[in-house]
């Protein structure tokens, strides 16, 4: 049976040609990736989950302070079943936090990049939440570096581009599902809207990968894997040689439905102002260029909000 890989990031740094190989076939083939001796310290990752559980279990009137109407959920709380899967008739049954980029306030960028929210009933929150944000990030740089090599691009290519991108830590809560014949599912069929998402402590099961056959694979992890995905602007940019994959969290069909689920993705965005226009290095005979207009990534991000009910 098929799987998806797990590759030891630190191939990059003893063996990096193979490393740059095995993981571009990878993400070429499932758009998909587990990077193992990623060196994020396992209490950073359980301190976040501990804090993100906390907040999840106060009472909904205290969540719902922190939610921003007109906002888009680019900070602070979403309510359970506000997302909805593009082209889906039902809501996602789930519940999250958005965690953006702290910028000083008088960036150029302040206007689509409002400050985050804090709960001031969770201790720890901030300075864990945060602590993994950073984390991820500059985790999420080093994968783009290989990427880019893969491509034939210069190894920091994608540096200056993601630098101050608008990128989001969206801790989840998915609650138990308690009737049998519920038509929602915890996240419908989708693709990222980003560059990469970086998913931490990804070891319930739920995650499942379209496969190219058609098949739905499912996406478990060990150890200290974190799961790392295309999103559609890199597949944008790249001219579909890196595919942003369909994937979903389904419902499970045993005891487990009766408990909640939890899941800290991180969706890296490149910079609102870069353009993303394909690669030339990625147009060929056999894939002609696939996007002659140009559009920017946050003009591109407002377009799929939209679409998903989030503005």
């Amino acid at each position: 049976m098929k799987k998806v890989p797990t590759l030891d990031i630190r191939r990059y740094e003893t063996d990096r040609d193979a490393f740059v190989a095995e993981l571009g076939a990878a993400y070429r083939e499932f758009g998909f990736c587990g990077i193992s001796g990623h060196g994020i310290p396992q209490e950073a990752i359980e301190g976040a989950y501990d804090a993100f559980k906390r907040f999840f279990a106060l009472p909904d009137e205290v969540k719902r302070k922190y939610h921003i109407p007109g906002g888009g959920g680019a900070r602070g709380y979403t309510p359970f079943k506000v997302e909805t899967a593009k082209d889906s008739k039902f809501a996602d049954l789930k519940e999250f936090w958005h965690i953006g980029r702290e910028i000083p306030r008088d960036s150029k960028f302040a206007g689509v990049m409002p400050p985050n929210a804090w709960p001031t009933e969770v201790p720890g929150f901030r300075e864990n939440g945060y602590g993994i944000y950073e984390a991820l990030d500059q985790l999420g740089a080093r994968v783009l570096r290989a990427l880019a090599l893969h491509i034939d691009l210069p190894e920091h290519f994608f540096d200056d581009k993601i630098d101050s991108g608008n990128s989001i830590l969206r801790p989840i809560h998915y609650p138990p599902i308690e009737q049998a014949d519920v038509p929602n599912v915890r996240a419908g069929a989708h693709e990222d809207i980003n560059f990469i998402t970086l998913l931490v402590g990804a070891s319930a099961a739920g995650l499942e990968v379209l496969t190219r056959e058609g098949g739905w694979l499912p996406i478990t992890t060990e150890g200290d894997a974190v799961v790392v995905n295309i999103g559609d602007m890199l597949q944008r940019l790249t001219n579909h040689v890196y595919p942003s994959t369909t994937h979903r969290v389904t419902n499970p069909q045993d005891a487990n439905a009766r408990k909640p689920r939890y899941s800290v993705p991180f969706f890296l965005h490149p910079n609102p102002d870069v353009v993303l226009d394909v690669l030339p290095s990625c147009v060929t005979p056999d894939n002609p260029k696939r996007y002659p207009e140009p559009i920017t990534a946050h003009e591109y991000l407002q377009e799929r909000l939209r679409e998903i009910k989030l503005i």
